[in-house]
């Protein structure tokens, strides 16, 4: 598995995703400044596949559910 460290699309839909405070947005957007950013980067990046993992399960359910109909 390779890693690509300048893909930021995961970022610009983690932004679409909910709303953030001003300090994270500036992350997503900028990235890291130090340690301390590249570590919240990290737990915002799971954060999001969480998320992208949820939105995927109902957006399953939901197509099950109209073919059924």
């Amino acid at each position: 598995m390779s890693t690509k460290w300048d893909d930021t699309s995961w970022q610009e839909e983690f932004l679409e995703m909910k709303t953030h405070k001003p300090e994270v947005v500036r992350l997503l957007m900028e990235g890291p400044r130090g340690f301390r950013d590249a570590w919240q980067l990290g737990a915002l990046h799971e954060e999001y596949k969480r998320l992208k993992k949820i939105y995927e399960q109902l957006k399953l359910q939901k197509e099950q559910k109209e073919e059924q109909q």
